[in-house]
């Protein structure tokens, strides 16, 4: 069973990004997957550093569409120091500047159960 998701909902994809504009393809790939599905709701990318559009800006876009509730999910291997210092800095100024906005962090992707069974399955097929 799926969810269903308010038109006043979005994901953010948040990542490093790198100074090689295909670094971000696998988090398009993300994205376009998610927007494929038939519930999807609005998913942004956002980028640390090098890349646009910051956290900042991608929160800010979407509170000016009206978005009202935003799930950052940070597309991280694990929870290292951009994580533990400069995500909560970059969320706290987000929820300073979009009162009205509920914005919520989520897991580490590479934290999360589902993906390491995943990276798992796949390591595990690489032996052929």
């Amino acid at each position: 069973m799926t969810a269903m998701h308010q038109p006043d909902s979005a994901i953010v994809l948040f990542g490093h990004g790198a100074r090689d504009p295909e670094w971000a393809g696998p988090m398009r790939r993300i994205r376009d997957t998610v927007l494929a599905r038939a519930d999807a709701p609005k998913v942004e990318l956002a980028f640390l550093e090098f890349m646009r559009p910051t956290l900042t800006e991608a929160i800010a876009a979407l509170a000016r569409d009206g978005v009202r509730k935003v799930a950052v999910v940070p597309v991280f291997l694990a929870q290292g120091g951009h994580l533990k210092r400069d995500l909560p800095v970059l969320l706290d100024e987000a929820r300073a500047a979009h009162p009205g906005c509920e914005i919520t962090l989520a897991t580490a992707a590479g934290e999360a159960d589902p993906v390491v069974r995943a990276m798992a399955d796949y390591a595990a097929s690489c032996l052929g």
